[in-house]
């Protein structure tokens, strides 16, 4: 079941969201320190994350899927100098092999249809792309308090994340857990949150409370499609935006990126 978007954004509007954002945006930066030339597609609620890929990509797409629903004013259909947009996150927008890189937060948990997702987001990567997953840990606390966008969903353990997308022909080949300071508001816990993700990731990696995994494309098996993809009217990704680009807030201006 899709969660309310708006709950969503009001969780990243907290301190405690504001907090998860910096920590996990950290860990996604060491997987992707480089995006320089790259076409980059977020799916769910992503766009808190994708700020760090904004001066560098060729071209940054955030998709949000409609069953998650979306503020009227903040997403449009794409085109020149527009990098948001809705869509069925199993009948994607987009040419085949037309992106390098493609994040998921707050998304991949969600649907129930995760192979045709997987094997939607296999049709539009690059043969050289990866994948990023971001979901909550089936044995962190996180994934048991419902009070975040982390305690609702399925969660998943590193091995049923790996089973899962080796079954739509991806290849995992990096992991970690992230967040393991309590979800909680308390600013005691807020102001540590950056030396116990130091502690939790050298001591307790199994009780983070997200797993972060990498994947790249399986390009040696066979792959067939569904008539509608052959039907669909596709939105091409050129590697000629000159403009930096940059993601439409979801509310206002006071919940931006530039806020988080």
């Amino acid at each position: 079941m899709w969660p309310d978007i708006v709950d969503i954004n009001d969780f990243y509007s907290s301190s405690l969201g504001r907090m998860t954002c910096q920590l996990l945006r950290r860990q996604i930066r060491r997987y992707w320190d480089n995006t320089r030339g790259m076409r980059v597609l977020g799916i769910g609620f992503v766009n808190p994350y994708l700020r760090p890929f904004l001066d560098e990509a060729t071209s940054v797409i955030a998709a949000m899927p409609s069953s998650m629903g979306a503020f009227g004013v903040g997403y449009q259909r794409l085109g020149p100098g527009n990098t948001c947009c809705l869509a069925d996150e199993c009948s994607l927008p987009f040419l085949d092999l037309s992106l390098d890189r493609v994040i998921l937060v707050h998304s991949f948990e969600y649907t129930d249809q995760v192979n045709l997702m997987l094997r939607e987001i296999w049709r539009v990567m690059d043969d050289g792309g990866r994948l990023l997953i971001v979901v909550p840990n089936r044995r962190g606390a996180w994934s048991h308090t419902d009070f975040t966008p982390f305690g609702h969903g399925r969660p998943y353990s590193i091995e049923q994340l790996k089973s899962t997308l080796r079954q739509s022909l991806f290849t995992p080949v990096r992991d970690t857990r992230a967040l393991f300071i309590p979800p909680t508001r308390r600013r005691y816990w807020l102001a540590a949150a950056p030396a116990w993700e130091k502690i939790g990731a050298r001591w307790f990696q199994v009780f983070g409370g997200v797993v972060i995994m990498e994947a790249t494309k399986q390009i040696y098996a066979g792959n067939t499609f569904n008539r509608q993809h052959q039907a669909r009217n596709y939105v091409p990704l050129t590697g000629e935006v000159t403009q930096r680009t940059r993601i439409i807030s979801y509310r206002n201006s006071n919940h931006g990126l530039g806020d988080i």
